[in-house]
């Protein structure tokens, strides 16, 4: 174009573009139209009755309803348009999924073995540093975007653009929520602990609705560090830290007990301590104990009595179970008879188990929550302009 007109370098045109323009048919068309509307758009657009109606002194054209609903269908067709975003989150979650669920195949109800399915649910959370790393440059992008263009324009809100991305995630993290589950669940035999309590439905419902919970966590977990942090990578490494103080303190490497007192606040206070008791009493709880071989303890009973009779008072007091009670030498105990027992001593329990999912509600919500205050207190541009303001005098 520049060429055609003689403006490109080493060009030349000897038509007069300007003085074209103005005798040309679409000039006067132009005109037309503006004559046309200063006379009719007044009788089309009619003056508010009264000085008090809102309506007339909106910033944005449109309610925030309206905002809201178009501003998420197209950030979910961006999504769509991005294949590489949701194929990397389902490989992600699918491959872990099935790394975890088979490393732990059928695993038994021994003492090793209820260590095993309690690891592979800490194994689990580990997916969290490597999906907040899948979202963060995403929201980036979507509100540089806006930060740009829509929102110098009054197309629409921040809260409307905070919604839109926060409320996308939603459906797919249920997608990968199903693919967790049937990828990590039924590899691990979990199932099996609850055939016998005859509530294999209920508990297989609670630990998929558990994992979506996990997943939901981490987005709107990564959505309150990113809202108001220009760069993804300080984000990611800030959401990281976080992610490593709750899953050293949720009570799987060192049991509440064994925490230093000033600590035991972040045991308190880590979601992840709600979040794998309730898995953890769901997968195991109410079944029995078999211990392996290698984990019986041996002993002689004394005075020619027999097992049975020489640990029957212990039993009954601290639990366990003799596995020849009526012999009356080499008695082989199992300090477990009842996975309850590894439950209490993890300080966990089934009876708890939808507190605490609805404690990781509260948590969603202050994340949810927490993002939007962030945006609004640091992403203004009253806010940016005052920052910049600051910078360039501390320059000075």
């Amino acid at each position: 174009m520049l060429e055609v007109i003689g403006a490109a370098p080493g060009s030349h045109s000897e038509q007069d573009w300007p003085q074209v323009w103005r005798d040309s048919p679409e000039l006067r068309e132009v005109h037309t139209e503006l004559d046309r509307l200063k006379q009719q758009r007044p009788q089309e657009v009619k003056p508010s009755a009264t000085p008090e109606d809102k309506e007339s002194y909106r910033e944005f054209a449109a309610p925030f309803t309206v905002q809201a609903v178009e501003v998420t269908k197209r950030v979910f067709e961006q999504y769509w348009r991005t294949p590489s975003y949701i194929y990397s989150k389902a490989a992600l979650c699918v491959f872990s999924a099935l790394f975890i669920g088979f490393s732990f195949f059928h695993a038994r109800n021994t003492q090793q073995g209820l260590q095993n399915q309690m690891f592979s649910i800490f194994m689990l959370m580990t997916i969290f540093g490597q999906l907040v790393q899948q979202i963060m440059p995403h929201f980036v992008i979507q509100r540089a975007l806006y930060e740009v263009r829509e929102r110098p324009s009054k197309t629409y809100s921040w809260k409307a653009f905070m919604l839109s991305n926060i409320f996308v995630e939603i459906p797919w993290n249920t997608l990968m929520a199903v693919l967790v589950f049937l990828c990590w669940y039924y590899p691990i035999g979990l199932y099996n602990n609850a055939e016998p309590t005859g509530a294999v439905h209920e508990r297989g419902a609670l630990m998929f609705l558990l994992i979506w919970m996990f997943l939901l966590f981490t987005c709107t977990f990564t959505d309150l560090v990113i809202a108001g942090i220009e760069t993804a990578e300080t984000g990611g490494n800030m959401a990281n830290l976080a992610f490593t103080m709750t899953l050293i303190f949720c009570g799987v490497l060192a049991s509440p007990t064994a925490l230093p007192g000033f600590w035991i606040f972040m045991y308190r206070l880590s979601p992840f301590t709600y979040l794998i008791s309730a898995m953890l009493s769901t997968a195991v709880a109410n079944t029995n104990v078999v211990c392996a071989d290698n984990e019986l303890l041996t002993f002689q009973p004394l005075n020619g009595q027999t097992c049975g009779t020489y640990m029957s008072n212990y039993i009954s007091v601290a639990g366990g179970y003799l596995q020849n009670p009526q012999a009356s030498a080499d008695c082989s105990f199992c300090t477990y008879s009842s996975t309850n027992v590894f439950l209490s001593a993890v300080s966990s329990s089934y009876s708890t188990r939808w507190r605490d999912f609805g404690i990781m509600w509260a948590y969603v919500i202050f994340n949810i929550a927490g993002a939007f205050f962030l945006y609004w207190l640091i992403r203004r541009p009253e806010t940016l302009e005052e920052i910049e303001e600051g910078l360039s005098v501390g320059f000075l």
